[in-house]
């Protein structure tokens, strides 16, 4: 009769170590679960913020060539209200040029 309450015991026993490690096993398989999740979501952070970065410096492209081309614009607006050729950059135009002695190519033929 002892041996049998004995191995009663034994199985009881042996069941309650069982469910323990099972419910641990699935403790650790959750915590891993959790930290995928979270890898997951770094990964994505970081794509994002790669893409973002992108986007800034092609925004910043953008951005300093509109700079340029309204600094062109101010430019030849300016040359055209001062009155200056804007094709040649010097300020005279080709008859200016040759009847003031300046560029060879512009001279009169006698």
């Amino acid at each position: 009769m002892q041996a049998v309450k004995d191995k009663i015991n034994e199985i009881g026993a042996m069941k309650k170590v069982k469910e323990e490690a099972r419910a641990e096993e699935r403790a650790e398989k959750e915590i891993a679960r959790a930290r995928a999740d979270v890898a997951h979501e770094v990964r994505l952070a970081k794509e994002a913020e790669a893409a973002m970065s992108l986007h800034v410096a092609k925004a910043g492209e953008i951005a300093r060539a509109g700079d340029k081309a309204a600094h062109e614009h101010e430019i030849k607006a300016k040359r055209a209200a001062d009155g200056t050729n804007t094709t040649h950059g010097h300020g005279a135009s080709p008859s200016e040029l040759a009847g003031a002695g300046g560029h060879p190519a512009y001279k009169r033929m006698p």
